[in-house]
């Protein structure tokens, strides 16, 4: 699979990596023995990246990671986690004591003496401007308690006042062909600082394969769910803030078109190779609750670019069912 250097961290990472949200059990039940079997299906794919949480599944995601990488000690799979979720969300928190607290929870639940990468996770926005922060997490960096940071982000204008900082190595971000703005400014400033971009909810929680319909119903403790209208966290995670009926009927405009472009490929990979192939984009980390899940997310890496015609198809489904509604919340 095609290698990406992410940002400043200086390392390769495959262009479809592997989020692990759903391996702590937040989108529905997933047992352990089906959770190694998706993380070693990634891995045989090529897929050289995990994103996980310290909240996911309150460690739950971390530790399994942890165990796999245990008996996979050759993969070369570099993991980033997050921290921040776990505490009342006020500024006040962001502070070096619990900086070290969170990320030596991290270690001991990955089984590692250094973390590869830590980021910000989706912290107030007064988080992002505060060089207090950046300080705090400069010198975890000294300690070599952490290789790396960056910032996980709601808006564009978080992920802008993050880029302005000189230590952050990667900005994650919400981008799929349902949710554009980052294309207009976050993209262009962090390939011109040198910050990586890791795209998560590439499939808008889903909507992108073209699976759902009207009467699609979820299992309670799926946050797809319970978190619809924004009930438990921010709304933009979820279905990354669309409608779920123009979402619906989107998505089967969406899968019209790809398989106009790709007779043998899913929805999902088009949506997929329409992420990779953003300039700036370093890595795009959909989930998988199967193996074959996976195994079908990181052959969209392999697909042909989409052609110019088929973008322009696919802009103008954005300007149809969403521009209006949400280009300027997020």
């Amino acid at each position: 699979m095609e290698q990406r250097i992410l940002g400043q961290t200086g390392r390769p990472v495959s262009v479809v990596g592997l989020g692990t949200w759903q391996l702590g059990a937040d989108w529905g039940s997933v047992s352990e023995a089906d959770a190694f079997a998706v993380l070693q299906a990634a891995a045989d794919a090529g897929v050289t990246f995990f994103d996980t949480a310290d909240v996911y599944g309150d460690g739950r995601s971390e530790q399994v990671i942890g165990r796999f990488l245990a008996g996979n000690p050759d993969s070369g799979i570099m993991v980033a986690t997050k921290m921040g979720r776990r505490v009342a969300q006020v500024p006040q928190n962001y502070v070096l004591d619990n900086f070290r607290a969170w990320t030596d929870r991290s270690r001991r639940n990955l089984g590692v003496e250094r973390l590869d990468l830590v980021q910000l996770h989706c912290p107030p926005t007064p988080v992002y401007s505060t060089d207090a922060v950046y300080e705090a997490l400069d010198t975890l960096v000294a300690e070599g308690q952490i290789a790396a940071y960056g910032v996980s982000v709601e808006t564009c204008a978080e992920a802008l006042a993050a880029i302005a900082h000189p230590g952050v190595a990667s900005v994650q971000i919400i981008l799929n062909a349902f949710r554009r703005k980052p294309l207009d400014e976050v993209l262009p400033a962090a390939a011109a600082s040198g910050v990586g971009i890791i795209v998560r909810v590439p499939l808008a929680s889903g909507l992108l394969s073209g699976r759902y319909t009207p009467d699609t119903a979820f299992a309670a403790d799926d946050h797809r769910n319970y978190n619809r209208h924004g009930e438990a966290f921010d709304v933009g995670e979820t279905f990354s803030g669309v409608d779920y009926a123009a979402g619906v009927q989107a998505a089967a405009d969406f899968t019209a078109i790809a398989a106009d472009e790709y007779p043998h490929a899913t929805a999902a990979q088009a949506a997929l190779r329409w992420v990779i192939q953003q300039p700036g984009v370093s890595t795009v980390i959909p989930g998988a609750r199967s193996p074959q899940q996976a195994q079908q997310n990181s052959a969209a890496a392999g697909l042909r670019p989409l052609g110019d015609t088929a973008l322009g198809r696919i802009a103008e489904l954005y300007d149809k069912y969403f521009r209006a509604e949400i280009h300027g919340r997020w």
